[in-house]
């Protein structure tokens, strides 16, 4: 890991149906004015690349993967799990991302990071939902890096906040983990990536309570 350049200015909305999730996400991103927050669907954003939580198989069954999908078609999840299968070897760990071209105009890109292992499991006493988020973004630069302004804006849900029953609280102050870490460094894979946040957060349960409220990034050098 290293830190990088400021990255280019990148539209971010964040924007679920569930308002406890909504609600958890002001205090948090309280600080970061240039992260919308809506109530509402994600298939409702007009932005160059939905993030969507999914499983490390990619089976787009359940939850914002199934509505992307019946919204998408069904060649999504097809190109999701050829991208999985060629990078992966089939079944893509937390803390990584796939970014596949929809097939549509709206969005252009779909990036699938999983918050879980299968379809459905409970993920509220894990790291997940940082590690999924750090890692959407981080497939974002790869994607700019491969075809530069590609992806200016993104529209993410709550991470685990459904299926994962993560508590908003807690997705909300996970996912600024992810996003801060995005606009300070840049990690040189997935591996570096899950290496950092497992340094950083993974004591999160011994500190003091008042330190947990605000998970904080990593120091710059």
């Amino acid at each position: 890991m290293t830190v990088k350049h400021v990255p280019p200015q990148l539209k971010v909305v964040l924007v679920d149906v569930n308002a406890k999730v909504v609600e958890a996400w002001l205090p948090a991103f309280a600080d970061t004015p240039e992260v919308e927050i809506h109530k509402g669907s994600i298939l409702t954003q007009h932005v160059d690349a939905w993030v969507s939580p999914t499983n490390s198989r990619g089976r787009m069954d359940g939850g914002v993967d199934a509505a992307i999908k019946r919204h998408l078609g069904a060649g999504i999840q097809l190109r999701v799990q050829r991208a999985i299968r060629d990078r992966f070897d089939g079944s893509m760990p937390v803390g990584s991302a796939v970014c596949v071209p929809s097939g549509a105009t709206n969005p252009k890109f779909l990036i699938s990071t999983p918050t879980m292992v299968q379809s459905a499991q409970n993920v509220s006493e894990t790291l997940n939902v940082a590690l999924a988020c750090a890692a959407a973004f981080q497939a974002i630069h790869a994607q700019n890096e491969k075809e530069p302004g590609s992806i200016e804006s993104v529209a993410l849900v709550g991470l685990g906040a459904a299926t994962g029953e993560v508590p908003a609280r807690v997705c909300a102050n996970l996912m600024w983990t992810g996003y801060t870490l995005f606009n300070d460094y840049f990690f040189q894979d997935y591996d570096d990536l899950r290496k950092t946040i497992h340094e950083q957060l993974d004591d999160i349960d011994s500190r003091p309570q008042e330190e947990r409220v605000r998970i904080k990034p990593p120091t710059r050098s």
